[in-house]
């Protein structure tokens, strides 16, 4: 196993990481005990999850994935794992999530709370890597990153890290530990992938100037890579046939994002490349997320056991200069499909 390290800590994790958000919820608890042992079993060493999980939210469901890894974690090793959670990012964002009552924040207080649950849940003392789930457009970036360093300063908490942030915001976090010498975010974890490479645009460059590391997800585009949605009819049992026919807005507008005419196009040309390379369009997908420098572990799911082989035969895989080149050219062509 080739191992790398998150920014700069001490957190060495494989190359793939496996991502639970669907524990709980359409993946029942033992089916997810499954899917941990053979991930366990295969030499993966970094779990992430989030005080949020399952998806979709629901106020009944929230904190029940946290609850599912901490039962399976009691007869591992666990300083052998590296595990990841995160607050709810604040109300005032791109969605209201179901805890505390609606009101959540990146402010002390929320903090203080989040990580309690999410020890008790997990079963542990320590948190490995503790990430903002999503940026407060309202709190000052100050007041969470002080609070967050009393974590680390506490030891329930050995790194931080952001998700769905900005180059603005990652930055602007950056120097403020800095000028503050506090602990600051040594990752950020945002939607990356074939279909969705907008990363390397801005972000990219912060991460290679500053020594932080892209944690990836959704590197199959949510499923639609696999190129199950480019057959005649979407398949039944799949979160964006559900999405599409949900009544929640919200739903919707996130199914259209991931499955449209510009996405299933460039996603056939790269099942053309699957095909030619005699692998899977998942096992593509999976090795192009981890292709890059600035990549310490992409983050894969799966709702099934089995599902797992496909990703995890991208872990010795290593994309040519001319299969690379290949995919950029295409990327020029279908510029952006998600947006």
């Amino acid at each position: 196993m080739n191992y790398r390290y998150i920014g700069r800590t001490g957190l060495r994790v494989t190359p793939i990481c496996l991502g639970t958000m669907n524990f709980g919820s359409s993946c029942e608890e033992k089916e997810s005990f499954k899917i941990m042992d053979k991930a366990y079993d295969r030499g993966i060493n970094f779990f992430d999850t989030a005080e949020l999980y399952p998806v979709p939210p629901k106020t009944s469901w929230a904190g029940e994935t946290e609850s599912i890894i901490g039962r399976w974690l009691k007869d591992k090793p666990r300083d052998k794992l590296i595990i990841a959670s995160k607050i709810a990012g604040a109300a005032n964002g791109w969605f209201v999530p179901p805890i505390r009552h609606g009101f959540t924040a990146v402010d002390k207080f929320h903090i203080k709370s989040a990580i309690e649950g999410s020890l008790k849940r997990l079963g542990t003392d320590y948190i490995d890597l503790y990430q903002m789930h999503w940026p407060d457009t309202v709190v000052p970036i100050e007041e969470s990153l002080k609070a967050f360093d009393e974590l680390v300063q506490e030891g329930k908490v050995r790194y931080l890290g952001t998700s769905n942030d900005t180059a603005h915001g990652l930055t602007k976090a950056n120097e403020t530990s800095k000028r503050l010498g506090i602990a600051r975010f040594e990752s950020i974890q945002n939607n990356f992938s074939l279909n969705n490479p907008r990363f390397l645009d801005e972000l990219a460059g912060v991460c290679k100037a500053e020594n932080i590391s892209l944690l990836p997800y959704s590197p199959i585009a949510g499923g639609v890579l696999s190129g199950k949605y480019n057959g005649s009819f979407y398949p039944e049992i799949s979160r964006f046939s559900d999405y599409l026919k949900s009544e929640n807005p919200r739903a919707r507008a996130q199914a259209t994002r991931f499955v449209n005419k510009k996405s299933l196009a460039v996603t056939l040309k790269y099942m053309e490349i699957a095909k030619r390379l005699e692998i899977s369009p998942v096992t593509l997908a999976v090795a192009y997320s981890k292709q890059f420098d600035f990549v310490a572990s992409t983050i894969i799911g799966a709702r099934t056991a089995e599902q797992l082989d496909a990703s995890f035969a991208a872990l010795d895989l290593e994309l040519s200069g001319e299969v690379m080149k290949e995919i950029q050219e295409i990327q020029q062509e279908i510029m952006y499909p998600m947006g």
